[in-house]
């Protein structure tokens, strides 16, 4: 849950507390999010159901909202839900397991070097799915990119590529004491 600092008076009034998408069969969801994104239920109020990540599935969401069935839109193709991975090609691996599943496009590197894929649910919501940019920014320090360089190539702000230089470091370290990484951030 994510609370908008508005106040009124001294008090909070108003926080952001989920994403709710429209399902036609629950079970089959919940099968979809398990199996691919390793998702549970966390709150389940039967047509209602909140999985790990935040997300929450709704059958019958026409009743609930009070609008004609027939104005549901599945596929709509005005938002997507987004996941990052640190092992994307496992996952890839696993996406081969399920033939079912819609891809929009092929697994593929966009301008800021991350590679990714986007899929459909069985109701039609659009999933990307793709490496982490932590994973992207790694990837650069191997190859002995400095942050300024990994900062442009990536798209990101050279802060946070700093920020994300000095976790990578420490990951080295704590791997094994041999490692010794070029500090790009000096060079």
């Amino acid at each position: 849950i994510m609370e908008t600092k508005i106040t009124g008076k001294g008090r909070k009034i108003m926080k952001f507390c989920t994403t709710l998408i429209a399902v036609r069969d629950m079970e089959r969801s919940l099968r979809f999010y398990r199996n691919l994104f390793g998702q549970e239920v966390t709150q389940d109020l039967g047509w209602n159901k909140t999985l790990t990540c935040g997300l929450t599935l709704q059958e019958h969401f026409d009743e609930l909202a009070g609008f004609p069935a027939e104005t549901m839109k599945y596929q709509p193709n005005t938002m997507e839900l987004y996941f990052e991975t640190e092992t994307f090609d496992e996952f890839l691996t696993l996406l081969l397991e399920y033939p079912d599943v819609k891809l929009l496009h092929e697994p593929k590197t966009f301008p800021w070097l991350q590679r990714g894929v986007r899929i459909f649910d069985p109701d039609g919501h659009l999933i990307e799915v793709s490496e982490s940019m932590y994973s992207v920014a790694c990837a650069q320090f191997r190859q002995g990119k400095t942050v300024a360089e990994t900062a442009g190539l990536i798209q990101h702000p050279q802060h946070v590529v700093e920020a994300w230089y000095l976790e990578y470091q420490s990951e080295s370290v704590d791997k094994t004491a041999e490692v010794k990484c070029p500090n790009p951030a000096k060079q």
